[in-house]
C-alpha cells in the first residue's frame, strides 16, 4: 500500500507540473537529497564504530543461502572410486584434426602415444654436423649473383609437340629427353635447406631362407645387433619357379635407422668397417638415384668386421653371416649434394661421378 501511495503521488506531481519531464524528475531528486540530510547522515556513519555496522548483505538478506561447492571433500564421502579413465589423461587413438576438441599432446609430452624417450646421448656424428659440415656445405654450394645478374632461365619440363599435325592440338606435353621421370628441383642453398642425414635403410636379402628359416633367424639377429633396431621381414609376393621362390615366403630383413642409432651406425661403418676391409677403394662415384639418396653394399665378410659381431662371433654360424645393402637419405635434391653430404662425414669414393 505505502508503495502504491509514493507512486500515485509522484504521477500528481508529474502531471501538475508545468516544466518538462527531465525538470521534474530533477526536482524531485533535489528534495530527497538535500545538503542538510546529506550531511546528517555523513555524520552519523562516521560516529558508528565498524562493529555496530549490520554485516548483513544484500545476498544473504535476500534468497536462499547458497551451499559451496568442496570437490575435496565430495571425494572424500564417495565410497567408490570412479574409473581410472576419469583420474588419467588418455590420448586419442586417431587424430581428427585442429577443430576437433580433444587434441592430442605434444609429442614431447610423455603421455603421447608418439612420445619417445631420448635422447641419451649425443653422438659425434651428430655434433660434428652441426659444428663444421652444416656450414661447410652451406659455402661450397653457395652460388653468387651480383646485381644485375640473374640465373639463368630453365625450360619448360614437359615439351610442347610441335608441327602442323592435328594429332598435335590439345595433345599431352611429351616427357624430357631420355627418360619419363622427372628430376627434383634444385633450389639455391641457404641455412636454411642445408642437406642432412634423414635416415637409413639397412636391407638383407636372405636367398638360402627358400630351404628352411634359420638362414632368415640368423640374419635378423646380425641386423638387429649391428643396427640396435629390430628387423622386420618381408614375404615374397609372387612364385618364382626358376628360383625356387614360392608367394607368401619370408625371405628378407629391413632395418629402418632414425635419429641417434642412425648416427651411431654411419660412425660405426665410417670408423671401424670401412678401414677393416681389404683393399677397399671406397663406394662407386655413379650411386644415386638422381634424388638424394646414395646406396653401397657389405659382403658377409665386411658385416662380420662390425663389433658386435666380432665380440660374439661364436653365437653366429660363419656361413649364415648375411651380406647388406645400406641406403642412405638425405634431404638433398641432387646426388651431387648428397655425395658432398657423404664425403663430410667420412664416406670415400671413386670412378666417374655422375650427377
Amino acid at each position: 500500500m505505502a508503495l502504491e501511495a509514493v507512486t500515485a503521488s509522484l504521477l500528481r506531481r508529474l502531471h501538475a507540473a508545468p516544466t518538462p519531464l527531465h525538470r521534474a524528475w530533477t526536482l524531485q531528486c533535489r528534495h530527497h537529497a538535500s545538503t542538510s540530510n546529506s550531511t546528517s547522515t555523513s555524520a552519523i556513519l562516521a560516529t558508528q564504530e565498524p562493529q555496530d555496522l549490520d554485516p548483513s548483505t544484500f545476498h544473504e538478506a535476500t534468497g536462499p543461502s547458497r551451499r559451496k561447492f568442496d570437490p575435496v571433500k565430495t571425494a572424500f564421502k564417495r565410497s567408490e572410486q570412479l574409473p581410472p579413465s576419469r583420474y588419467h589423461f588418455r590420448p586419442p587413438k586417431y587424430y581428427r584434426g585442429e577443430l576437433h576438441p580433444h587434441q592430442p599432446p605434444p609429442t614431447s609430452d610423455p603421455a603421447s602415444r608418439a612420445f619417445v624417450p631420448g635422447p641419451f646421448s649425443l653422438p659425434r656424428l651428430e655434433q660434428t654436423y652441426h659444428d663444421t659440415v652444416a656450414s661447410d656445405l652451406m659455402t661450397m654450394t653457395y652460388m653468387h649473383f651480383p646485381p644485375g645478374v640473374y640465373p639463368q632461365q630453365k625450360g619448360e619440363r614437359y615439351r610442347e609437340w610441335i608441327g602442323d599435325s592435328p594429332y598435335f592440338k590439345n595433345r599431352p606435353r611429351r616427357g624430357p629427353r631420355g627418360g619419363s621421370v622427372l628430376r627434383m628441383l634444385r633450389k639455391p642453398i641457404t641455412f636454411r635447406n642445408v642437406p642432412q642425414l634423414e635416415r637409413v635403410t639397412v636391407h638383407c636379402m636372405v636367398k638360402e631362407a627358400t630351404s628352411g628359416s634359420a638362414p632368415l633367424h640368423v640374419a635378423g639377429m646380425v641386423m638387429q645387433a649391428i643396427t640396435n633396431v629390430r628387423s622386420t621381414s618381408h614375404a615374397t609376393r609372387k612364385s618364382v619357379a626358376a628360383f625356387g621362390v614360392r608367394a607368401g615366403q619370408h625371405l628378407s630383413v629391413t632395418c629402418e635407422l632414425t635419429g641417434e642409432t642412425m648416427y651411431h651406425f654411419l660412425s660405426k661403418v665410417v670408423d671401424v668397417v670401412m678401414p677393416k676391409i681389404k683393399d677397399f677403394r671406397g663406394i662407386k662415384g655413379s650411386t644415386g638415384d638422381n634424388s638424394g639418396n646414395l646406396a653401397f653394399g657389405l659382403t658377409p665378410e665386411d658385416v662380420a668386421l662390425f663389433p658386435e659381431v666380432e665380440v660374439n662371433y661364436d653365437m653366429y654360424p660363419p656361413k649364415m653371416i648375411p651380406g647388406c645393402h645400406v641406403i642412405i637419405h638425405t634431404s638433398a635434391k641432387t646426388d651431387y649434394d648428397a655425395r658432398l653430404l657423404a664425403q663430410a662425414i667420412g664416406v670415400p669414393f671413386y670412378g666417374k661421378f655422375v650427377d
